[in-house]
This record gives C-alpha cells, sequence and structure tokens, in this order.
C-alpha cells in the first residue's frame, strides 16, 4: 500500500521536473543567444572607438556573458516554470492533478528540487564570478589603453591620447606597430596656455630610462599662445629630428579599488556605503532567484480570454520590475539614504511574504482542511455537550 501511494507522487515529481528541464534548456539558449549578439555589437562599436582591442573583442564578449549569466539563469528559471504552468493549465493538467489530490502547494517540491542547482549557480556566479569578470574586462582594456599612442590609433583617424593632452592623426602604413609616416600631432598645455602642432614625415617610439618618446624625423611645428591676453605672435620651427615625452612605457594595470572590481569578501571586511551597495546587489540577485521561483509558481494561471501570452508577459514585466528594484536600491544605499539590511528586509522579505500568501491563498487545500476540522470539532461537542436552549424547554414543560 505504501509503495502504490508512492507511484503517484514519484510519476508526478519525474514528469514535472523533465517539462522543467526542457523549457529552462531552451530558453537558456535563446537568452544567451540574444545576449551574445547584443554584447557583440557593443563590443565591437568600443573596438571602433580605441577603447577595445580589435583582437580581443570575443574574450571581451564572453567576460561579459559571464558576468551576465545569473540575471540570464534567473530569467530563465522564471520563464521555464511559467511556461510550463501556463501550458498544463491550457492542457488540463492541472485538473487531473487536483482532481488526483495534487494541490498547488504539491508543486513547490518538485520545483525547488529542480530549481536549486539553477539557485546555487546564480549565488555563485553573483559571489565569486561577477567580481572576477568586470576585473578581467578592466584588465584587458587598461592594457590596451596603456599601449603606445602610435601603436594605438587607427590609420586615417584623429585619436585622443590617453592623458587627454594631445591629439593624432598617422598615416600607419609600416608593418611595424611602433612606427608611423604623415604624422599630424596637436597639443595644448593648460598650465601655460600654449598650442602646440606638429607635423612630421615620419616617427617611431623609443624607451628611454623607463620612458616612452616619439622621435619625429623631418617636420615642424608651429607654437602659439590660446589666452585672450596674448599678442598672438607664433613661432615656427623646423627640424630634421625632434623628441617627446609620451609617458610611462609600462602597462596601466587596472584599479580594484571600484566596488565591482572587488571580491565580496574585500567588500565584507569594509563595509562602506558604496561597498554596502554593491553587497545589496550581489545577495539580491540570489534572493531575487528564490522569490521568482515563487512568484512563478504563484502567479501562473491561464485567462482563456487572454491567452496563454498574458502570463509570459506578467512574468517579464514582474522580473524587469524586480531588478529595477534591485539597481534603485543599490544607488539609495550607495548613497546612505538606506541601510543595507532594511532594505533587502523590505525589499525581498517583504516580496516573500506576499508571495507565501498568495500561494497559500490560491492552493485552498489548507484552508479546506482547516474548515473540515473546524466542522467535526463542532459535532463532536455538539455530541458530548447538550444543546443551550435543552434546559429552558425542560421547564418550560414542568410548568405547564
Amino acid at each position: 500500500m505504501a509503495q502504490r501511494g508512492r507511484v503517484p507522487q514519484m510519476l508526478f515529481d519525474s514528469s514535472l521536473r523533465k517539462e522543467l528541464g526542457r523549457s529552462f534548456s531552451a530558453t537558456v539558449v535563446v537568452l544567451v543567444t540574444i545576449v551574445m549578439t547584443v554584447m557583440l555589437i557593443r563590443t565591437l562599436s568600443q573596438a571602433t572607438r580605441g577603447l577595445v582591442d580589435p583582437a580581443e573583442v570575443m574574450l571581451v564578449m564572453g567576460f561579459t556573458v559571464l558576468g551576465h549569466l545569473p540575471t540570464i539563469l534567473t530569467l530563465s528559471l522564471f520563464v521555464a516554470i511559467t511556461a510550463t504552468l501556463t501550458r498544463m493549465y491550457a492542457g488540463s493538467e492541472m485538473v487531473v492533478w487536483f482532481s488526483c489530490g495534487q494541490g498547488l502547494l504539491s508543486f513547490l517540491r518538485p520545483v525547488l528540487r529542480f530549481a536549486w542547482p539553477v539557485l546555487l549557480a546564480v549565488a555563485l556566479l553573483a559571489l565569486l564570478v561577477w567580481p572576477w569578470a568586470n576585473l578581467q574586462i578592466r584588465e584587458l582594456r587598461d592594457r590596451f589603453q596603456g599601449r603606445g599612442d602610435i601603436e594605438r590609433v587607427a590609420p586615417g583617424r584623429f585619436i585622443e591620447s590617453q592623458n587627454g593632452q594631445r591629439v593624432f592623426f598617422i598615416d600607419k602604413d609600416t608593418p611595424d606597430a611602433n612606427t608611423g609616416r604623415n604624422i599630424f600631432i596637436i597639443s595644448r598645455d593648460s598650465a601655460t596656455g600654449r598650442e602646440t602642432v606638429t607635423s612630421a614625415e615620419s616617427g617611431h617610439l623609443e624607451t628611454i630610462d623607463g620612458s616612452s618618446f616619439l622621435i619625429l624625423e623631418k617636420g615642424q611645428q608651429l607654437e602659439s599662445q590660446l589666452a585672450i591676453e596674448s599678442s598672438g605672435e607664433m613661432r615656427l620651427a623646423f627640424f630634421d629630428r625632434h623628441g617627446s615625452r609620451m609617458g610611462e612605457s609600462a602597462q596601466a594595470h587596472a584599479s580594484s579599488t571600484h566596488p565591482t572590481l572587488r571580491s565580496t569578501a574585500s567588500l565584507l571586511a569594509d563595509p562602506t556605503p558604496r561597498h554596502q551597495g554593491e553587497l545589496s546587489w550581489r545577495f539580491g540577485l540570489t534572493l531575487a532567484a528564490i522569490n521568482c521561483t515563487l512568484i512563478a509558481l504563484a502567479a501562473t494561471r491561464v485567462n482563456p480570454r487572454a491567452g496563454r501570452s498574458a502570463s509570459l508577459a506578467f512574468s517579464m514585466f514582474t522580473f524587469a520590475a524586480y531588478y529595477n528594484l534591485l539597481t534603485i536600491g543599490e544607488n539609495w544605499i550607495a548613497r546612505s539614504r538606506v541601510g543595507m539590511l532594511a532594505f533587502m528586509l523590505a525589499l525581498h522579505g517583504g516580496i516573500f511574504l506576499l508571495t507565501v500568501l498568495w500561494l497559500l491563498g490560491r492552493d485552498g487545500g489548507w484552508l479546506s482542511r482547516w474548515r473540515r476540522r473546524r466542522a467535526a470539532t463542532a459535532a463532536a461537542l455538539d455530541t458530548v455537550l447538550p444543546p443551550l436552549d435543552a434546559p429552558k424547554a425542560n421547564a418550560k414543560g414542568g410548568q405547564s
């Protein structure tokens, strides 16, 4: 008898988890494809502006997608649960399971058994992989930005130098990355108010005493004053060889002071408002994934007049609103407008409590059981205790 009672439950759990697995896999593939396409376009745009090395576009895109995996997995889980339950409602499978004694709360166990590896992956990605991926992207960009100015400019384009003091135009038709031809440079010195325009037939980079120098050959230099009260005099000089310091040749290292680049342990050790704002985002990703799982189970239903798309539209709107609240809370915490624990308790705790009450209200099984127990208790009391009007009836009969 015990085994007969377990077979429907095992069949119920396995069928639901298989359906969730198929829907989740398809949703992850679609969302990852969309995100990779968007990130590829954005990374290519950054490469054309000289912010990213064109040879490292795929690497930067991979790290970017890896940092967004917590959001992708959470949305995929949310959509998978909503789509599966919507199909079961539309196909009258939910009616069959309800008639077999499986209430809405009975779906909670198989859904959580399927979702817990995804929730664990979201937590690890948000707490460990997210800062590491951001740090790798920053290092790649800083390494490219820290290269020589002649090496990172594109032929035929005006490019601003790393320190913002010079603008270059180089017709770089040589195979060597440190040399170029037909060089045009305009530089401004804010301290002295001078503007210098330099042109040369060719130039190359040389490292002297740890500093990078641009050596120009066969050119001219025009120097003028930018101040309004200046006399307007200009000085023109011709040269066969001219050297200009370009900055340190060592590559710039990524700064790890930004909260998104620091590890979770370091943020916990230094709980400043900015660090707490970043922590609220990382921990909030995991808590939001748990709440979204419960919301999908509690909110999914099929309205024949609205169709199946209404549940999916509601899930997308709920997901977007939830994550916008996470971003708003991060900004508020970073600006010391609200405490981290108070905000997380109000947002995640409040949504969890409302979702549990919503789920219990839709299940109805606990309410019907409570009503049956109450009726049974009342019936037992009626059989044990006489009615309250019985003594009055006997007294009236005795007087008559």
